[in-house]
């Protein structure tokens, strides 16, 4: 399976949370590609190049997936399960970034394998600020893999 390292998948169903995050992460400047998906099982079909999503070469894996929690249908902790029991998926690094503190949340998406844990901000500030530090630790200071195989 091949991947771009410097490519973020974003699975957000607030449109307006996904812009700041899309905003947030071209201010950063380290992604080269954002792509946003708003249900779980697009994201499903997305990773596992399903559906509308087969052409291997147009829809290469990310280096770096930020998923939230609450999206219609398939939820984000089922993504995450689906992700991190593929042999390949699950050496992209997830971030959960969500409006939930709840102590059941944080336990089950780590229980899945989750790499980190992020509220949302409720101030727009904050939450930019959130995002490029997420941004720039993932995508330039943490070592990823050059290559994802199984």
């Amino acid at each position: 399976m091949d991947y771009v390292a410097s490519n973020i998948l974003l699975i957000e169903d607030d449109e307006a949370h996904a812009e700041l995050t899309r905003r947030a992460i071209r201010k950063a400047g380290n992604a080269n590609q954002i792509d946003i998906l708003t249900d779980g099982e697009e994201a499903l079909d997305y990773v596992f190049n399903r559906g509308k999503y087969t052409d291997k070469k147009k829809y290469l894996l990310p280096g770096l997936i930020i998923l939230d929690i609450s999206l219609p249908g398939i939820d984000g902790i089922e993504v995450l399960k689906q992700i991190k029991g593929h042999p390949v998926l699950k050496k992209i690094p997830v971030i959960m970034l969500t409006t939930s503190d709840r102590e059941e949340d944080i336990a089950r998406s780590y229980s899945n394998y989750a790499n980190s844990y992020l509220t949302k901000p409720v101030g727009y500030k904050q939450f930019e600020e959130r995002i490029m530090q997420i941004d720039s630790y993932w995508m330039l200071i943490n070592k990823k893999p050059s290559i994802l195989e199984a």
